[in-house]
This record gives C-alpha cells, sequence and structure tokens, in this order.
C-alpha cells in the first residue's frame, strides 16, 4: 500500500520557529562569549542593549522560567507551614528520603549555572517587568532600592542592590545588638548545655562547634576571658589545623558551665533570609574582626521543609565564618550558602570566592582561613557596616556571648542580656536583637 501525504500540509516547515530559536539563541551565545564589554558592578549597570533590535535571549526565558517555578513552590510552601501554625502544631524532625536524593544531585554546578544565568545582562526594556514580576512573587519592597530598576543590568544585581539611605535606620543604643540582615527569626537562645548545642528544628540539634570550626578563642566556659586568650589562640592556628579532625559531628567539644562562675554567657540566634528579602549582610556591632573559615560544603536547600529534613544541614552546607571580638567577649557569624545560593560576596575580602569547582568535596578536611590580625589589627568594623552579600535568600547564624545575671547575696550585681525577638518574628537590618541593662541594687 503507498502512503499518500497532502501537498498542502508538510510535516516538516522548511523554515520552523524552533530553528529560528535554536539559531538565535546560538547567535546570542557566541555573540555573549567574545563580547570584552566590563561586568556590571553590584550598584547596577545601564548596559548597551537597544530596545528595539534586541532579541530576548534563551536564557532569559528560562530565567523567566526559573523564577515562575520558584513562585508556585514558594506559595505552595507558605500555605502549607501557615495551616499548620493555624493549628498550633510545631513541627519536629523528620528525616525523609529528600536528603538521599539530593545527594545524587550536582548542586553546586546546579548553582554555577543558575549563577551564570543571573549574571547575564537583561534588555533596559524588559528590567522593569522582570524586577516587578519577582516583588510581586516574593513580597520584595522595591520602593527602597536606591536605584531605578532599568539601572540593574542583571538579576545578580538586583539581588545585591542596595538601599535608599535612611531605610535601615539602626538602633543606637550602646547596649544594643542589632540584626545583621532582613529575615525571619527561625531559633535563639543561651547556650548553657553540655556539648554547646543549637537547635535546628524541635528534636535535632547540631554542635556549634562543628558550625564554626575547631576555634581556639571560641569560649568553652560562660565566663572565658576571650581578650586574654586571644594572644595565645593566634600562635596555635596551624596547630588548630592539624587537629580539624577531632571536632566531628559525632564527637564535639564539650562545655561545662559548671567550671566557672558565669558573669557572661553565650548566645545564639539564627535568621533566615526569603528570596525576596534584602540580601546584604551587615555588622551586628562594633567589632574587630580577626579570623575568616571558608567551609566547602553542599548546597542543600534552607527552607523549612529541608531544617526539618535535613540532618546537620547548616554544617553540611558551604559556609563562611567571621571571628572576632566586640564589647562583650566573643563573636561569630556565619553566613551560610544554599541551593543557588554558592557565591557569597565578602566586601572586607573581595578576592575570596566560594562554590569553586572540584573533584571531590571531602568533608573531613579542615577549611581554608585567614588570619586577619597578622597583617594589622584585623578588620574593625561599625554597627550597620557593610560586610557580605548573598545571591538570594540564605541563612546567618550569629553566636557571641553577652552579660548574664550574677547572683551576689542573693541580689542580680550585673547587666543581663534579653532577646527582643520571638521565633517567627520578621525583622530588618539595624533593627534590635537584644539588649541587656544594669538590674544591680541600688
Amino acid at each position: 500500500m503507498k502512503h499518500r501525504f497532502s501537498h498542502r500540509f508538510p510535516l516538516l516547515p522548511r523554515h520552523t520557529c524552533f530553528f529560528n530559536q535554536t539559531r538565535s539563541f546560538t547567535h546570542f551565545t557566541k555573540k555573549f562569549q567574545t563580547s570584552n564589554a566590563p561586568p556590571s558592578s553590584l550598584n547596577g549597570g545601564t548596559g548597551n542593549f537597544q530596545g528595539d533590535s534586541f532579541l530576548v535571549p534563551g536564557a532569559t526565558v528560562a530565567t523567566l522560567l526559573m523564577l515562575g517555578v520558584l513562585h508556585a513552590r514558594r506559595m505552595y510552601q507558605d500555605k502549607k507551614t501557615e495551616e499548620l501554625r493555624e493549628k498550633g502544631v510545631e513541627l519536629e524532625f523528620q528525616p525523609d528520603v529528600k536528603a538521599s536524593f539530593l545527594r545524587l544531585l550536582p548542586l553546586r554546578s546546579i548553582s554555577r549555572c543558575w549563577g551564570y544565568l543571573t549574571s547575564m545582562e537583561i534588555p533596559v526594556w524588559l528590567r522593569p517587568h522582570v524586577y516587578r514580576a519577582w516583588g510581586r512573587a516574593f513580597h520584595s519592597n522595591l520602593e527602597e532600592a536606591a536605584l531605578p530598576l532599568d539601572k540593574y543590568a542583571s538579576l545578580r544585581d538586583f539581588f545585591v542592590r542596595t538601599l535608599k539611605e535612611g531605610s535601615r535606620p539602626i538602633d543606637a543604643d550602646p547596649q544594643c545588638l542589632v540584626s545583621p540582615v532582613d529575615g525571619t527569626v527561625l531559633r535563639f537562645g543561651e547556650l548553657n548545655g553540655a556539648g554547646a548545642m543549637i537547635e535546628q528544628v524541635k528534636g535535632f540539634s547540631y554542635s556549634v562547634f562543628s558550625l564554626l570550626g575547631a576555634s581556639p578563642s571560641l569560649p568553652t566556659t560562660a565566663d572565658d576571658n576571650v581578650q586574654e586568650e586571644h594572644s595565645r589562640s593566634i600562635t596555635t592556628t596551624e596547630k588548630s589545623k592539624k587537629s580539624w579532625w577531632r571536632v566531628s559531628l559525632a564527637s564535639p567539644k564539650v562545655w561545662d558551665p559548671t567550671l566557672s562562675r558565669p558573669q557572661r554567657g553565650l548566645f545564639y540566634c539564627v535568621v533566615y533570609l526569603k528570596p525576596g528579602d534584602y540580601h546584604r549582610v551587615h555588622s551586628p556591632a562594633d567589632w574587630n574582626i580577626l579570623v575568616r573559615r571558608h567551609f566547602s560544603g553542599r548546597l542543600y536547600p534552607l527552607n523549612e521543609r529541608a531544617t526539618r529534613t535535613i540532618r546537620n544541614l547548616y554544617i553540611e552546607n558551604e559556609r563562611v565564618v567571621l571571628e572576632g571580638l566586640w564589647q562583650e567577649g566573643f563573636m561569630a557569624l556565619a553566613a551560610i550558602g544554599a541551593t543557588n545560593i554558592g557565591s557569597i560576596e565578602l566586601f572586607i575580602e573581595p578576592e575570596l570566592q566560594t562554590n569553586k569547582p572540584r573533584k571531590k568535596l571531602l568533608h573531613s578536611e579542615p577549611p581554608e582561613e585567614r588570619v586577619y590580625e597578622c597583617e594589622g589589627v584585623g578588620r574593625m568594623l561599625k554597627k550597620g557596616d557593610e560586610l557580605a552579600a548573598f545571591n538570594m535568600g540564605s541563612t546567618v547564624v550569629l553566636v557571641f556571648q553577652a552579660p548574664i545575671s550574677k547572683q551576689v547575696n542573693g541580689v542580680d550585681s550585673s547587666q543581663e542580656f534579653k532577646f527582643c525577638v520571638k521565633p517567627g518574628d520578621t525583622i530588618r537590618f539595624g533593627e534590635a536583637l537584644g539588649r541587656w541593662h544594669s538590674s544591680g541594687p541600688s
């Protein structure tokens, strides 16, 4: 039997839209790779695209599709979480197969691809539409942006945008610790139990020593004099690197508060940055940063489901830890990367590169460390100074010493630090996380 085909409707047209789009994207890719245009700055760029003649590249379309998927996922997760909160249910740790599945995915490579997409320049005429769509999807206040929307040449520039002056007034109280970021307060408290464990979610905790690394200056008792001990800690840096393997998840360093009568306690606070939040990190107080550690790790997501299903989430993920001293003693800030947020930019050390390609990722190896004090007096920062930036949302863990009350003859004779927030509160950079006040006898 012979098959007949109609000449009116050819099976494959001579010039299909698919081939046209393929050639257009290939032409754009070659043009992008051979372009010598300088990269845009963090605060935005003007770009050289002509709105009338520019053809929207496939990479921009892929980025828009990614935004749509993220928006739909966020709406679903927010709805489920809100339903549970209304019922008064506190979610507990419950591991599932997600962690095992995520281990098989090349999340570091995926994050680098996402970084490549977000760094591609968007045509000027399209920029306001893309950024307003992002603002609606993730509840971003675009009125606070320091520049007009069409000045942000790429999504990356838009993500790490600065704010108008005065948008974040900083609490000037000298007895106040401010939030370093915009975000949601997840957990906070005092580390007063054996092992110094931070609660990831109800039913599971992780060691602060595993999070920050083998730090000689991290107080092991509630009233350690970090100022005096620090001079000796620098000389033991190499020794701490060699003994890094001793600090493990299975046997964290034991902290026994009964070894000395406490006058200053060790506190922590975990703040989660959503994709729509302001993504820059600032100094929470006047402090001197002495050491920086970079842990190369995985890039698991840091959303609510991940925190209650993946063990040691913050320890497994790539992170940058800054450690130093403030007026009350020890302070450390851990900026934790996540999926699509492998790039952590450190303004005090611009040459630091995170999420670099590696043949094999070994979690047993020590972190890459840099001691600032050997170069002078460290990195002195004032309260509110810019410190770092994330590409999207992420998490910041703050660990610090602060005054606690001490009983003398049955009367509180010292100052006492108290948090000003509650779990689940939305906080903005510059607002008070906690304060301390005199409570001695009159």
